[in-house]
């Protein structure tokens, strides 16, 4: 049970680290985005054809006049940050240990376009619940910076956190994720049942196979999810498509201008989202030059070659957002056989690490404690 230090396993080095771009870096962000070369749009349009001029011109004005780097620089830095290797690729994380000589650690996975940002708000209630966390940038995201070689899917970068979580020396640990964590981490239960006590995610990304029985006997719930769910992809599915078939045709045009990276990123990013959270993000893809990796995680999960064929088996969570994508239960049933919590916050929306990290960490702690062994609040 517990941990070891972080020292040397395995010949693999576990190394301190610490954020530090250079004044010279953010000057030339400041250049480049004083000379944006803003496009054209229909007037009245607004978001009809996507990213709105009027919203990226608010957002570039903050993230060029009020949004403080080195504040949130700082922030990053306040917490105990590594960096390691692992199957060739450079891992940098985040690892809070709550003092617990038993603690059960707690790997948290972000997507794109979010970040380790996202999970900002959330390390120190973990902690206080008496949680080691552990927040990794996803190989080819962030301070993890870009994938050199083919093939890291969610299946490889599974691996690699059951390989991470094994060097820090946890025997007991459980999965969270969101957005793309929330496909890696059960692939993390999958590959390691011996280890993960569980696996707590904010969407289950579990669809119609196309079988027109599956259909026959739906809910009027279920039904206004698969409507909600075809709303978005006809409508907000580009960013998919796009990343999944020619990620490096897009990745010229993210990698020269931070408007542009800003005006692809915030897609997925809501109004209802403060501006230095939104920044905060893009920011991280700009400095750490992942605009390119981090859209071709699409196009490796898209040809991956592997599929499971059996469900994963180790316990699971929900906590899904009512404003957020809708998992069906009868599909998640199919691919995951040992779903313990099923719980829909209806004021929730993607980022709810960040819009609501009282209820998430609540949520994620009363899983835990009942399938582990229980830790007092």
């Amino acid at each position: 049970m517990g941990k070891t230090a972080e020292v040397q396993v395995s010949d693999s080095t576990v190394s301190p680290f610490r954020v530090n771009i250079p004044q010279s870096e953010l000057d030339d962000l400041h250049a480049r985005l004083d000379r944006t070369l803003w496009v054209d749009q229909i007037p009245g349009s607004g978001e009809v054809y996507g990213t709105s001029v009027e919203r990226v011109q608010r957002l570039v004005a903050h993230w060029r006049h009020r949004f403080d780097w080195r504040a949130f620089e700082a922030r990053l830095n306040a917490f105990p940050q590594f960096i390691t290797k692992i199957d060739g690729q450079n891992i940098h994380f985040l690892h809070v240990r709550s003092g617990r000589p038993d603690a059960t650690g707690l790997i948290l996975t972000h997507g794109w376009p979010g970040s380790i940002a996202e999970y900002l708000d959330i390390i120190e209630p973990l902690v206080a619940d008496g949680y080691d966390v552990v927040v990794p940038s996803t190989p080819g995201f962030g301070f993890s910076g870009p994938t050199t070689e083919r093939g890291w899917d969610q299946y490889r970068v599974a691996r690699a956190w059951v390989e991470l979580m094994s060097r820090l020396g946890y025997e007991r640990y459980g999965a969270v994720g969101n957005d793309g964590g929330s496909i890696i981490s059960p692939e993390v239960g999958r590959l390691d049942p011996a280890h993960v006590v569980g696996v707590h995610v904010t969407q289950l990304f579990s669809f119609p196979t196309g079988d027109p029985e599956e259909l026959a006997d739906m809910t009027p719930e279920e039904e206004a999810a698969i409507q909600h769910l075809n709303w978005f992809w006809q409508n907000m599915g580009a960013f998919n498509q796009l990343q999944s078939q020619s990620p490096q045709t897009l990745a010229h045009a993210l990698a020269d201008s931070p408007a542009g990276l800003l005006g692809w990123n915030s897609q997925l990013f809501g109004d209802d989202l403060d501006d230095d959270f939104i920044v905060g993000n893009v920011a991280v893809y700009w400095f750490t030059r992942t605009m390119a990796s981090s859209v071709r995680f699409y196009y490796e999960m898209a040809k991956s070659l592997q599929r499971p064929e059996e469900p994963t088996t180790v316990p699971i969570a929900l906590a899904a957002g009512g404003r957020d994508f809708q998992s069906i239960r009868r599909f998640a049933q199919r691919d995951h056989s040992n779903i313990a919590s099923w719980v829909v916050y209806p004021d929730h929306g993607h980022y709810a690490a960040h819009e609501s990290p009282a209820v998430l960490s609540a949520d994620i702690h009363d899983f835990y404690s009942k399938i582990a062994t229980p830790i007092a609040r």
